[in-house]
């Protein structure tokens, strides 16, 4: 079972980086996805070579978004594709089947294809405005959950889906109701750490 919270990592600097996740794992986050787009070859591996060893201390789940060769290259636990990035079937060719390969979806249309390519889960979104990603996808709305989440139910699809983007800590009760298995946050945990506890009480007694 995969966890229902994970944390996108933010920071402009690999020290920053570090700052957030490290600040992740010790308020009671177990789902790390690291998302650096700042750094240079050199900054990604150092970077993610030092939170490799993080995860493994507070044996956390470690996913690389977008970074495929990366991934492979740390022994990652998998990696975080969008729609734009590396197949998943390539990626898949790439890290054998024991890695994780999460998918991003905006439309009923992009979780149906991203079911078809078999990843193991898929970040679905954003809710609402955020500003921690450029060039938004469309707003989804709690509404767009609710038709989107219907309509895999009515095909039996199963596959876990979370949501992402201006997710705050009153959302999770309507988001579990509609039948989504998790939140991706980043802002809400790199600014308030300490919500953790909450957020996880919140998705895993709320059910």
């Amino acid at each position: 079972m995969f966890s229902k919270l994970q944390y996108i990592s933010q920071g402009d600097t690999v020290k920053q980086q570090l700052y957030n996740i490290h600040q992740a794992l010790d308020n009671g986050c177990d789902w790390i996805q690291l998302r650096f787009k700042k750094g240079n070859i050199s900054d990604d591996f150092t970077l993610a070579e030092a939170v490799k060893i993080l995860c493994d201390e507070y044996l956390a789940t470690f996913i690389i978004n977008d970074k495929v060769y990366l991934t492979q290259e740390i022994n990652a636990d998998g990696v975080h594709l969008g729609l734009t990035d590396m197949k998943i079937k390539d990626a898949r060719k790439i890290l054998g089947d024991d890695k994780i390969i999460g998918g991003t979806a905006n439309t009923l249309q992009d979780v149906l294809q991203r079911a078809t390519e078999k990843c193991d889960y898929i970040g679905l979104g954003p809710l609402r405005f955020t500003a921690t990603k450029e060039n938004l996808s469309p707003i989804l709305g709690i509404k767009g959950y609710q038709e989107i989440i219907a309509k895999l139910s009515e095909q039996n699809i199963t596959i876990p889906v979370y949501a992402i983007g201006g997710i705050q800590t009153n959302d999770i009760e309507s988001l579990q109701e509609i039948g989504v298995h998790g939140i991706a946050v980043s802002g809400l945990i790199t600014e308030q750490p300490q919500l953790i506890t909450q957020l996880n009480h919140n998705l895993y007694v709320n059910l």
